[in-house]
């Protein structure tokens, strides 16, 4: 039997709004949105190979409507790069997968705060023992991140 390359992997969020939330999510992250280049997609209409139904503007710019991505300030080999993809349908149940944020920071209530500020919402939370606590949030669109928070009593 032989063995399988070792992959890298892609994290895709199906989104109706892919570039906003790819700016909550970098925002949220203190990642980078990937720069389009409108050059290219304006040279892929006049060709042929495009139309500009499948483009939008953002923040002034011209971009592929289907998608939007970002990445870690310090490049690939340090995280993996996360796609926002528009997908017609709404989110209709519970992530099967989901983002858990980590942090070399101590897990506090202001960066709690912070991303409900930024327009998550708060639906949940744990412990696992008496020094690990999380709470459950949602982006603007219903998908699920985990956050470490304190612990209760501490």
């Amino acid at each position: 039997m032989s063995q399988a390359q070792p992959y890298t992997v892609q994290i895709v969020v199906d989104s109706a709004e892919p570039h906003p939330l790819a700016d909550w999510w970098a925002e949220v992250l203190g990642w980078e949105v990937e720069p389009q280049d409108a050059g290219f997609i304006r040279s892929m209409i006049d060709q042929g190979f495009a139309t500009e139904a499948e483009t939008t503007h953002h923040r002034g710019a011209l971009v592929w409507a289907s998608g939007a991505a970002i990445r870690h300030p310090e490049g690939l080999e340090r995280a993996p790069r996360i796609l926002f993809q528009q997908v017609p349908e709404a989110k209709m149940v519970k992530n099967r997968v989901h983002l858990d944020l980590r942090s070399t920071a101590a897990p506090s209530l202001a960066e709690k705060q912070r991303l409900l500020a930024l327009g998550a919402t708060e639906i949940g939370g744990g412990t696992q023992g008496p020094q690990v606590a999380w709470v459950v949030l949602q982006d603007p669109e219903g998908n699920e991140l985990c956050l470490p928070v304190p612990p209760p009593g501490s």
